[in-house]
Formats: C-alpha cells, structure tokens, sequence
C-alpha cells in the first residue's frame, strides 16, 4: 500500500515542481529584451551608413595587430581581447552612432551586451565582419 501511495504522489509532485518554473518565465521580465535594439547590417549596408552620415563611426573591437593589418577608415580600435575592454568602450560618446565589427562576428557580437551596460544609443553590427567587408571589395585603410 504504501508502494502504491508513493507511486501515485511521486508523478504528481513532479507536475508540481514542473509548472512553476514555467509560469515564472511566463511573467514579463522588468526590462524588455527590444529596448535596446541592435541591427546586423551588410558591408554594403554599413558602407551607406557611413557615406550618408558623417557623425556615424567604426567600432573595430580585433586587436591592434589585427587592426593594423587593414581596418575601415576612421575607425576605433578597442581590443574586445583587452582586460580593460569595458572601462576602455564606456570612454566613447555614447550619444554617438557605431558599425562595431571585428573580423568575423564573434568578439563584436559578445561585446554588443557591454555596449548595452554601458547605455550606447544607436548601434548597428557588421554581420560576418571585417572578413565579409573585405570579400564584398569595400576599401580599407592600411
């Protein structure tokens, strides 16, 4: 008999304990995931952004040696790979608009929640990176 009960309330324990988690992540979190909104552009995207408004700039987050190699005109280095990175980016005016990128996507992606933190207005991300702007043919300074 006392199988039978534990049989019987077991499952509907594990109901229980089951649903709450659920209808916690059903309530609204207090800060919605779109206030701060972030667009993937294309280098030929980015390239009309840049020629159509000359308050817009480059956030190249590779490394100087990277950097140094190639990189868009006029743009800022900011190492993501840096241990200062956060205190480095939060120097930038945040009223500014920026293409951040690195070279394939990654550290710019990973550094988008920083720039958030640190309460960036307008940003865009060079989907793929400085690789798809270089294979699109764009110009690069040396």
């Amino acid at each position: 008999m006392r199988l039978l009960s534990i049989i019987l309330i077991t499952p509907a324990l594990l109901f229980c304990s089951c649903s709450e988690p659920n209808q916690a992540e059903s309530n609204p979190p207090a800060e919605s995931p779109d206030s701060w909104n972030v667009q993937d552009v294309t280098p030929v995207d980015a390239q009309k952004l840049l020629a159509d408004n000359k308050e817009v700039r480059v956030l190249d987050v590779r490394t100087p040696e990277e950097y140094a190699e190639g990189h868009i005109a006029g743009a800022v280095n900011v190492d993501f790979k840096s241990p200062d990175f956060a205190e480095n980016v939060a120097k930038l005016d945040k009223n500014t608009t920026y293409i951040v990128h690195c070279r394939s996507g990654k550290r710019s992606t990973n550094s988008l929640p920083i720039l958030k933190e640190n309460n960036f207005g307008t940003v865009y991300h060079l989907n793929k990176g400085f690789n798809a702007w270089k294979e699109a043919g764009m110009l690069t300074a040396p």
